[in-house]
Formats: structure tokens, sequence, C-alpha cells
């Protein structure tokens, strides 16, 4: 019976702890775009790379110090 004593507030704690967690997930805007994750699979990895830049394509070796 004593047991309960502790059991029964730290399960309450734990579940406003729960509770605080997923309103502030909810209020930072965590669940916004569920579909974006999604889709994001279907985009091809070429198509996602970023562009070379002017530096990129240059060939002549950079002097190393």
């Amino acid at each position: 019976m004593t047991a309960l004593v502790w059991l029964v507030p730290i399960a309450l704690v734990m579940g406003l702890v729960g509770l605080g967690a997923f309103l502030w997930s909810m209020r930072s805007g965590q669940y916004d775009d569920l579909d974006g994750a999604a889709e994001r699979i279907f985009i091809d990895a070429d198509a996602d790379r970023p562009m070379a830049s002017v530096e990129d394509d240059t060939t002549e070796p950079k002097p190393s110090r």
C-alpha cells in the first residue's frame, strides 16, 4: 500500500510532463507539415542536390599552404 503512495504521484507527474511536451510541440509547429515528409521520398535525388557554383567548376588546383 505504501508503494501506491509513491507510484500514483509519480505517474501523475509523468503524465503531466508528457501532456506539457505534447502541448509545446503543438504550439511550436511540429505538426504543421505532415504531408511534406511523406512526399519527400518521391523527389529525385539528382534534383535535390544543390547546383554547382562557379568556384567548383575550375580545373586548376588550388595552392596548398
